[in-house]
């Protein structure tokens, strides 16, 4: 497998989001704006782009009785440097998001691809996969809060460009639940063209 298709099998055929529907908590949570969703999915693709390297580095020195614990120990890690950076350098997001970052030590697109593929591959070959899935994640989780923003609130990134208020429901968690069905059925029938 070339090294762009590593990247690129993570945004269209191992999607996490719309494919795989893996990780739907921060999914479903967070986007209730795209800057939100944005800073979500760039926060768990800076914590599986690392993780799987370190676990891909780690994988022949973990027996196989105790891998699962390791591998959580290592995101764990990743996690904890990300939240302290985020509460040092980006309070804002921290402020919104917080109770959602150390989810991601549990969230199981990471302990996943950690799994699946980076216990058995090189640590390039690692990061690549984590940077494929963690952007088709950002994209996807940003997508869904843009359009949930456009129809709940009138605004795209923050900015107003629909005057009045929008429809609630779109902000509230049944919108989050309509726009990620609608979004998916869309997604999956591109991709069986």
């Amino acid at each position: 497998m070339s090294k762009w298709s590593l990247v690129t099998k993570g945004f269209v055929k191992d999607n996490p989001t719309f494919v795989l529907v893996l990780g739907m908590c921060p999914t479903l949570a967070t986007t209730t704006s795209a800057i939100n969703g944005l800073e979500m999915g760039l926060a768990t693709l800076f914590v599986l782009v690392l993780s799987n390297m370190a676990i891909s580095a780690l994988a022949p020195l973990v027996p196989d009785k105790v891998h699962i614990p390791v591998y959580i120990v290592v995101i764990a890690t990743f996690v904890t440097v990300l939240q302290l950076l985020m509460q040092a350098y980006m309070p804002a997001a921290y402020a919104t998001l917080g109770l959602f970052i150390p989810l991601i030590v549990v969230n199981c697109i990471v302990l996943g691809r950690a799994e699946a593929f980076a216990n058995k591959n090189t640590v390039i070959d690692s990061a690549l996969d984590g940077l494929g899935v963690g952007l088709g994640f950002t994209l996807s989780l940003t997508v869904i809060g843009l359009v949930r923003e456009i129809l709940g609130s009138g605004s795209a990134f923050g900015f107003k460009f629909i005057p009045g208020d929008g429809i609630l429901a779109f902000v509230m968690a049944p919108g989050a639940f309509l726009v990620l069905g609608y979004l998916m059925v869309l997604f999956n029938k591109y991709l069986k063209k």
